[in-house]
């Protein structure tokens, strides 16, 4: 029999107007003073600020901290620490996309430790060495329909020393309430939709390919991308449809879950260039994903015909999957090629290919990897030639 540690994830309401029971959410976990981490564009939204109005009006004392970057830094984790605790704060609610859910959750982390944020990468058991004793309460409200932070157990910061993203880990870093609420995301342009869904699907793809024993993350993968597959073109044309964006909120969080089983190569290389060229996460994730695939052939393709079959396409076959993948990328205005947004000038292909190389997220690749494959990889997606 094979072995494996399984988790899963936490409470989840879910449907059109959650976000006016937040109030409940904060009562249920006993927070009164809540810190509530969201990104500079949302700051003055709408949703925010009623939001904020009914938190208030239910005497809860919320305090706001919205120095979050696009792609967020040990910076923002570090100066919402100190706003915390300046603030007398005893919860977070990491209000926002990706960025603000990942700087929420490990700014409630890092309240009480004595060790750097660095020293709890997600390597080996460097999450063994926290103090759990302090770590505040978390309810996350996700407003985009991708990274699925709100049931991740990890944080995805970059370290501005090193140039880095690292991924920091812990079990705690799970949300104890989280609230999907499609109406938050009726406002997200086509082009965020898009991006983001395809970081769904990367995630749900990436954990269905990975090596290990993880039924329960493969159920979850493949319903997730089946749910990509009948509603990322609807919220995409049609971004005001509530059925459509509730079930890609879904299809995120489902995503996030199953990637516990591990991820791979395509966020391998995105997560480098996210980092030094300040591209969205989920547009290099589509960008390199058919390059991913077609590299990964031989060791995954029964899966991918697994995954056709079970999506119904008409072709199940691997080629009969990737030309869904480009299919869809056309539809959704994405790229084909990383040189279509990375200025050549700009590619450093050694560094690139060394970073993506020590990802945490390459262990999980189903076929072996070297550096001259990270480099092949990058070659081929700045010429638009799969392999």
């Amino acid at each position: 029999m094979l072995k494996s540690n399984w988790n899963y994830p936490t409470i989840v309401w879910t449907g059109e107007n959650r976000i006016n029971d937040l109030s409940f959410a904060c009562k249920d976990l006993n927070i009164q003073t809540p810190l509530l981490v969201t990104d500079k564009g949302l700051y003055n939204s709408k949703i925010i600020l009623e939001s904020l109005k009914t938190l208030k009006d239910k005497k809860i004392l919320v305090k706001i901290f919205h120095d979050v970057v696009g792609n967020p830094t040990g910076t923002n984790v570090k100066n919402g620490v100190e706003f915390y605790k300046k603030n007398s704060c005893d919860g977070v609610i990491a209000f926002g996309g990706g960025s603000a859910l990942d700087v929420g959750k490990a700014i409630a982390f890092m309240i009480d430790q004595k060790l750097s944020l660095w020293d709890f990468e997600d390597i080996g058991d460097n999450w063994k060495k926290a103090n759990t004793k302090k770590i505040a309460p978390i309810i996350a409200v996700p407003t985009t329909a991708g990274t699925g932070s709100e049931t991740g157990r990890a944080s995805v910061i970059l370290n501005e020393k090193t140039g880095v993203k690292k991924i920091i880990f812990h079990p705690k870093f799970l949300p104890s309430i989280v609230i999907l609420d499609p109406k938050l995301t009726i406002g997200l342009p086509p082009e965020i939709t898009a991006s983001t869904g395809m970081d769904a699907l990367a995630h749900n793809l990436e954990a269905y390919c990975a090596n290990g024993y993880h039924p329960m993350a493969d159920g979850i993968a493949l319903e997730g991308m089946r749910l990509i597959k009948k509603w990322l073109l609807i919220a995409f044309q049609d971004g005001s449809n509530i059925e459509a964006r509730m079930n890609m909120l879904s299809a995120a969080s489902m995503g996030s879950t199953a990637f516990q089983k591990g991820l791979g190569a395509i966020h391998s290389l995105s997560h480098p260039v996210n980092a030094l060229n300040n591209i969205h996460h989920g547009l290099s994730n589509a960008i390199f994903m058919p390059y991913v695939l077609t590299f990964n052939k031989e060791v995954i393709e029964k899966k991918i015909i697994k995954i056709s079959e079970f999506l119904e396409l008409k072709d199940n076959t691997f080629d009969g999957f990737l030309n869904w993948i480009l299919e869809l990328r056309k539809k959704l205005n994405i790229p084909h090629k990383l040189s279509d947004i990375l200025d050549k000038r700009h590619f450093d292909l050694d560094r690139l290919s060394k970073m993506a190389l020590e990802d945490p997220s390459t262990s999980g690749n189903p076929k072996k990897l070297t550096e001259i494959d990270m480099k092949n990889m990058y070659l081929h997606s700045m010429s638009g030639n799969l392999f």
